[in-house]
């Protein structure tokens, strides 16, 4: 019962990533689809370009909120192991980046992790989102920002929280985030990539 219960969790938390709320939001909000707008992308940053401000910051949370909850639940309702609970938070990012409700072809991941690893490892998150803020106010730039505290989140896993299996999600969904954001690193390569208003959506 206890291995069904473990596997219910991963898959709901996919299920619950997977939902495509900068998706829903645009469209009954705003009667905007995104995927045809903008960058095409279902994140926070092309609704907020596409659909305004407001509902690009609701979608934010709302992405956010989607990769908290699983591991939340599973470490503080079901009261499952510390992996189990790290699985939850991967599913919930996987969700998002691979949804089954459209096609597996979704966002980038940076917000839906950011809430996992806020529910997973505060600590180590509020450190990689430090990071994020500065170098978006130096630079700009929404994908510097996010690839520059992805690897944040790694260094700060490893020396600040130390389980393992949080520094291996860590390493996972940096990888992640650097494949999905390939497009924006060869045009940062050139010094092409756009700054804020016109950067392409990191999630």
């Amino acid at each position: 019962m206890a291995h069904l219960t473990q596997v219910a969790v991963i898959v709901g938390a996919y299920l619950v990533g997977a939902i495509p709320f900068g998706l829903l939001v645009a469209k009954y909000l705003a009667g905007i689809d995104v995927r045809a707008e903008g960058s095409g992308n279902i994140g926070a940053t092309n609704v907020a370009r596409t659909a305004g401000k407001g509902l690009g910051l609701l979608t934010l949370a709302l992405d956010a909120l989607k990769g908290a909850a699983p591991p939340l639940c599973a470490a503080w309702v079901l009261q499952l192991a510390s992996p189990w609970v790290v699985a939850a938070g991967l599913a919930a990012v996987l969700g998002h980046v691979f949804p089954v409700y459209l096609r597996f072809k979704g966002g980038k991941g940076v917000a839906t992790a950011a809430g996992a690893f806020l529910a997973i490892a505060p600590i180590s998150t509020l450190v990689a989102v430090l990071v994020f803020g500065l170098v978006f106010a130096a630079f700009r730039v929404v994908s510097l920002g996010s690839l520059a505290a992805s690897l944040a989140l790694v260094v700060s896993t490893t020396f600040l929280d130390r389980r393992p299996e949080v520094i291996g999600l860590s390493v996972l969904v940096a990888t992640l985030v650097f494949v999905r954001h390939r497009a924006n690193i060869r045009r940062l390569w050139r010094g092409e990539e756009s700054k804020f208003k016109g950067a392409e959506d990191p999630r």
